[in-house]
């Protein structure tokens, strides 16, 4: 009991819930996040700042190849609208937005680690572990940059100027990646922001699966240790990152679509 009041008193858990919270975000603002539990009172900071390089590096993989691949499978729908490749190709969407990415890097783990030994089964050492967890989390990214493609592209293909370039007898590759696509892009880059905050998110449990060294990772286990001073610095870490990649999308939207006003919309 006696050594309860003391750690009571030593992280102010004595004080009113207001003052507690006013203290911790004072804290925030300054860049400190408290102290581990769990190890040896290390600052969080400390803790987490090692890892953020895997995680982010990981999300950026994941969203390259997640968008070269949708791009790609968005604009072979599109052109062969209503055929039997269309719908193969919405089919591998589906499949790839419905299956959990913790379901799809078990079963990528197994399969071309565990059985084909092609890739390491984990660790992080270089861009052989780094392309299954990738591969894991990109699948969200594919299918919806795909699904978003697609229907774009097959609303601007049937647009005036699309016929227009073909009148003036423009090649299809010229028609297809220098006119349709470049403004089918438009939406899709405004949803790649939050999409890279969700893929971080998204880390949480395929870190754990395949070893990686990244705020996912630490997260599960300070979960499992019951360190609640690092649980906290994660998520309010990820809550920010994602408030902010909803403003940088609102701003962006503005600045790559002409057709954007803050008074009226569309035009």
């Amino acid at each position: 009991e006696q050594q309860k009041t003391i750690l009571n008193e030593k992280y102010g858990l004595n004080d009113p819930l207001p003052v507690q919270y006013g203290n911790y975000m004072k804290n925030v603002v300054k860049g400190d996040f408290g102290n581990s539990f769990q190890y040896d009172n290390q600052p969080v900071w400390d803790l987490i700042k090692p890892r953020l390089v895997p995680s982010f590096q990981m999300g950026l993989f994941a969203m390259v190849i997640g968008v070269i691949l949708g791009v790609i499978l968005g604009v072979i729908a599109a052109t062969r609208q209503n055929t039997w490749v269309d719908y193969l190709a919405t089919f591998i969407s589906v499949i790839a937005i419905s299956v959990p990415s913790f379901v799809l890097a078990v079963l990528l783990q197994y399969v071309f680690a565990v059985r084909l030994q092609w890739f390491p089964v984990a660790g992080w050492e270089g861009l052989s572990t780094a392309i299954l967890p990738s591969l894991a989390l990109s699948a969200v990214v594919l299918a919806t940059v795909a699904r978003y493609i697609r229907a774009e592209m097959i609303e601007v293909l049937s647009s005036d100027y699309i016929l227009l370039a073909r009148a003036k007898g423009n090649s299809t590759a010229r028609v297809l990646f220098g006119h349709a696509l470049r403004n089918a892009l438009i939406p899709v880059v405004t949803i790649l922001v939050p999409m890279l905050a969700s893929i971080l998110t998204g880390t949480l449990t395929i870190e754990n699966i395949f070893g990686v060294p990244g705020l996912g990772d630490q997260f599960v286990r300070s979960i499992t240790t019951n360190d609640f001073s690092v649980i906290m610095a994660i998520t309010l870490l990820f809550s920010t990152l994602f408030i902010a990649s909803i403003f940088i999308v609102d701003v962006l939207y503005g600045l790559i679509d002409p057709r954007i006003r803050l008074q009226g919309g569309k035009k």
